[in-house]
């Protein structure tokens, strides 16, 4: 056994939409954190119209299975019949490295959209991000400046993911010992 301390790393993590106050708190806490301090894309906070219309989807650290912390956060709307958009995904830097928090996110995300009639699901997003959406089977339709950042607007095929008609209830996504 080594003498050096290691940080308490939550067994699992609830995926599903922010229903409760502290939730939707620790979401905009969250994304206040990373669009904000971290990548200083905007100067006090990333709130616009959109917040009002979203669903707010979290991602939850637990202990002893119970929630108690937003680690990762990402909202959808439908901005016209059919057509949905996610944006605002972030993961708390000290849960980057768990795994699969980001994709499971965005699993819900496009799920929940699936399951309410979408039938277009779009998103732009960082280029340090596009690996990852090819990967979930995403395509790239082009390049975009938001808020005086490059992305990629990128196209989700809609038949790889499962319908979430329950997105509050999400699902529990437990970690595999080691896994980074």
């Amino acid at each position: 056994m080594s003498g050096t301390v290691q940080p308490f790393r939550s067994p699992g993590y609830f995926i599903r939409a922010a229903t409760m106050p502290w939730e939707a708190a620790g979401a905009s806490d969250l994304r206040r954190r990373v669009f904000v301090e971290e990548q200083g894309i905007f100067k006090n906070h990333d709130r616009d119209d959109i917040d009002m219309i979203a669903t707010h989807l979290v991602a939850l650290s637990t202990c002893a299975h119970e929630a108690d912390g937003v680690v990762g956060t990402v909202r959808i709307h439908e901005a016209e019949k059919g057509v949905w958009w996610g944006s605002r995904l972030a993961v708390d830097l000290a849960y980057r490295n768990v795994g699969r928090l980001g994709p499971e996110l965005i699993r819900l995300a496009v799920g929940t959209a699936n399951a309410r009639g979408c039938h277009r699901f779009l998103a732009n997003v960082q280029p340090q991000n596009v690996i990852l959406f090819r990967r979930m089977r995403w395509d790239v339709l082009g390049e975009v400046d938001v808020h005086g950042v490059p992305h990629m607007r990128m196209a989700a095929r809609l038949d790889y993911y499962e319908p979430a008609p329950d997105p509050a209830a999400g699902w529990y996504h437990k970690v595999l010992r080691g896994a980074a």
